[in-house]
């Protein structure tokens, strides 16, 4: 595989089997998810062949905006090409419902067609299946006769779950499926993948998830563009990598030991014409035993992240007064007040579906309202990170999408910023829509570093980081001294925040934060 000029893996083979559990790992940027979109057919790769048999289902990091159509319901059953049966038996309960006389006899034959149909493709039973899935993954029966269109990021992200889940696939290729995932989904996710009686690949940085679903992992290795198999669950990988690490260390100092050997009796043996030969021979054998030797790995590189000072402001910098959206006949909220005060820190909770995205993308000017105002106060300027990286332009190349956040860098200045957020190179010449989550979070992250906000407004802010880089992040809002206003399930995201209020949604309920709100994060 390559991404662009860069090999990310070479000449790499493997299997997956029925009841090969892999969790798949590796730093950002190391190509994870390109090789996901690979295996799922997604796209070719630059060299090799792929094999696949029976049924094979692939849950990507972003839904397509172009499968936003339809109701929920829709979408999850067409995962079994049932959708159409059901669309035309309601069709046909509603011409029989108008029909009189002999019009009622034709409608009713014809809901006779459509229901034999129906029954045809499992009937009542799929239905009631679809739906169980739906439920354990937090999409209640409302929520399943809304409009795909109306739904937030998180509930568009549950339903694509929710189909693939219910396609009954042999296969499934799983790319950060607890994204978005309340603490009860995320349970009930552990369960189904443990009992999966087929084979999954599973991009995760949900340690627990990892740990109580896998009997194999793949870890992705950049520097070496290769992948090493550990046929063992994920706590044994961990130990059996430290293990070989120690091996790899011993090896390397006993073979530097051996050559520096080597050339030094080569050094007293060179003068001499008549060892000369012998000489030249051991340093040979010397740069032999070196090259033989794995080369040190090197330690995952991590972006340093430093939030802006920020920039003077008033007293309330942001205020939103009696803000209300509706999606068709679906009212999201209604009502909410916010006064955003200079350096206040407050956390939105609610559960999926409460208008938690969409509040932040009315106040961030993304959206707008269908009542009430959002007003910026004096020298406001914000910050805004989207948990779908909707603010990135995909067609523009990693420096332009910087370079339109920031005007007043220079080209140097930008290159540098870009190569402290890890994209060195021709990396900066790549469109963003090629970009990995972890990539796209980085470059996100860059351009709310470079925006001289004063209010940063934040949406799942630690989705698809790797450990490291989430620390990071943690730091970052742990110290930054504007207006904060975090959208998170993530605990310590919210340890790092120290909110001094939080805002309840739908209801829009202000209230002083209290630790007894923790409970709320994870389930909200």
């Amino acid at each position: 595989m390559r991404a662009g000029a860069r090999l990310l893996l070479d000449d790499a083979s493997f299997h997956i089997s029925p009841g090969d559990k892999v969790g798949l790992v590796g730093r950002n940027g190391a190509g994870k998810t390109t090789l996901v979109r690979v295996l799922a057919g997604e796209t070719t790769p630059a060299g090799g062949e792929i094999h696949r048999t029976g049924s094979v289902g692939y849950l990507p990091q972003s839904p397509r905006d172009d499968e936003a159509s339809g109701t929920v319901a829709d979408r999850i059953l067409s995962a079994r090409g049932i959708d159409e049966a059901v669309r035309g038996l309601r069709a046909a309960e509603a011409a029989m419902a108008q029909a009189k006389g002999h019009e009622l006899e034709k409608a009713m034959r014809a809901y006779a067609r459509a229901e034999h149909r129906f029954l045809a493709r499992g009937g009542y039973t799929v239905e009631a299946d679809a739906a169980q899935v739906a439920a354990n993954l937090g999409l209640s029966d409302t929520i399943l006769r809304q409009p795909l269109a109306s739904l937030s990021g998180g509930q568009r992200r549950r339903v694509e779950l929710a189909r693939l889940l219910f396609g009954g696939h042999g296969t499934l290729l799983l790319d950060e499926p607890t994204n978005h995932l309340d603490a009860d989904s995320i349970r009930w996710l552990q369960r189904f993948l443990r009992e999966h009686s087929g084979g999954f690949l599973l991009i995760s940085h949900d340690v627990d998830l990892l740990e109580s679903t896998v009997n194999r992992v793949f870890h992705l290795d950049a520097d070496r563009s290769a992948i090493d198999v550990y046929n063992v669950g994920w706590t044994t990988y961990l130990t059996q990598r430290e293990t070989d690490a120690r091996r790899r260390r011993r090896e390397r100092v006993n073979a530097q030991r051996k050559a520096d050997e080597l050339r030094a009796q080569a050094g007293k043996m060179q003068s001499n014409v008549k060892t000369a030969v012998a000489a030249k021979n051991m340093i040979r054998r010397a740069d032999r035993m070196l090259a033989e030797v794995e080369p040190e790995r090197r330690a995952d590189k991590v972006a340093r992240l430093r939030l802006p000072d920020p920039p003077p402001c008033g007293k309330v910098p942001l205020t939103a007064e009696s803000v209300s959206k509706s999606f068709g006949s679906h009212e999201v909220f209604t009502g909410v007040d916010v006064a955003v005060d200079r350096g206040s820190r407050i956390a939105i909770l609610g559960l999926n579906g409460a208008g938690k995205t969409t509040l932040l993308r009315i106040l961030a000017g993304q959206e707008r309202p269908d009542s009430g105002q959002v007003r910026h106060g004096t020298g406001a300027r914000l910050g805004y990170y989207a948990q779908e990286h909707e603010t990135l332009d995909p067609d523009r190349t990693v420096l332009q999408n910087l370079t339109d956040t920031a005007p007043h860098l220079a080209d140097n200045e930008a290159r540098l910023m870009l190569g402290s957020f890890l994209f060195s190179g021709d990396d900066s010449q790549k469109p963003a829509g090629v970009l990995s989550g972890g990539e796209k979070t980085r470059l996100a992250l860059a351009t709310l570093v470079c925006s001289e906000a004063n209010v940063l407004l934040l949406d799942e802010p630690t989705n698809n980081l790797d450990p490291a880089s989430r620390t990071e992040i943690l730091r970052a809002i742990d110290s930054y001294r504007g207006a904060v206003i975090l959208v998170t399930h993530d605990d310590g995201a919210i340890e790092a925040l120290r909110p001094d209020r939080v805002l309840l949604l739908p209801d829009g309920v202000e209230d002083l934060w209290n630790d007894e709100y923790h409970e709320l994060v994870s389930l909200a």
